[in-house]
C-alpha cells in the first residue's frame, strides 16, 4: 500500500512539474469563464487572460491573442452550453478554466456545481489536446470585499471558501494546475484601486496581480 502510494505521488509530480509550453512554439491560448475572464468594467487591455499574454511574451513565450468564452452572469451550465455551440478545435496550446461565482450568487448549491465543473474541466484537457499540463484554473474570487459585496462580506465569504474547496478537489484528482487569486481579492476594501468602477469586479490592477501570479510558474 506504501509502495503504491509513492507511486501515485511520483505520477502526479510528474504532471506537475511538466513545462506547460515551450518557448519554440506559437501557441494558442483558450480562455473559459465568466465576467472575471470577459473582464467585466475593464478594458480589453487590462483583462488577466490578455495582461498575461503580454507578460509571458515579453519571457520569449510566442502566445497568440487569447480566444475568450465568457460572459457575464454566466454559469457552469451556461458556459457548457457555449462551448458546445462554439465549435472548437481541441488543438489549443493552453487552456483556463475560472467558473463559479454566478451559481453561488445565485444560490445554486456546491453539490451541483460540482459535476458540473469536473465536466467543464474534462472538456477543457480535451480542448487542449488531452495535454493536463496545458490546462490550468484559477480559483472563484471574493466579491465580498467590494463595495457591492460589503454588507454581506461574512456570507458571501464562507460560500465562495465552499465553492473554492470544491473546484480545488475537483482540479487536484486531475492532476492541474490551479491558482489561488481569492486572497489577493480580499484586499479590495483596504485597496479601493483593485475594484473596478462598477464597485463589484475587479480593476486592471488587480488582474495584474493575477496574471503576475500565474506568469511566475511559466
Amino acid at each position: 500500500m506504501k509502495i503504491l502510494g509513492l507511486i501515485i505521488l511520483f505520477i502526479f509530480s510528474l504532471t506537475a512539474m511538466a513545462q506547460p509550453i515551450s518557448k519554440n512554439e506559437q501557441v494558442s491560448f483558450l480562455a473559459l469563464g465568466d465576467s472575471y475572464t470577459i473582464g467585466e468594467s475593464v478594458a480589453e487591455q487590462e483583462r488577466w487572460p490578455v495582461q498575461l499574454v503580454k507578460l509571458l511574451n515579453a519571457k520569449g513565450y510566442t502566445i497568440s491573442t487569447p480566444r475568450i468564452i465568457a460572459t457575464t452572469g454566466w454559469r457552469t451550465d451556461d458556459l457548457k452550453n457555449a462551448i458546445d455551440k462554439a465549435g472548437l478545435t481541441n488543438t489549443y496550446g493552453m487552456v483556463s478554466l475560472l467558473i463559479g461565482v454566478n451559481n453561488q450568487y445565485q444560490r445554486k448549491s456546491v453539490e451541483s456545481y460540482k459535476p458540473e465543473f469536473e465536466g467543464l474541466l474534462k472538456k477543457a484537457i480535451e480542448l487542449a489536446g488531452g495535454r493536463k499540463e496545458r490546462v490550468f484554473v484559477v480559483s472563484i474570487p471574493d466579491y465580498g470585499f467590494t463595495p457591492f459585496g460589503e454588507p454581506k462580506r461574512e456570507e458571501i465569504s464562507k460560500a465562495i471558501d465552499a465553492f473554492n474547496q470544491a473546484n480545488r478537489e475537483i482540479t487536484m484528482q486531475y492532476g492541474i494546475r490551479y491558482y489561488y487569486i481569492t486572497d489577493l481579492t480580499r484586499k479590495g476594501l483596504e485597496q479601493p484601486h483593485l475594484v473596478a468602477a462598477d464597485k463589484l469586479h475587479p480593476s486592471g490592477a488587480m488582474y495584474a496581480q493575477w496574471a503576475e501570479l500565474i506568469a511566475k510558474d511559466f
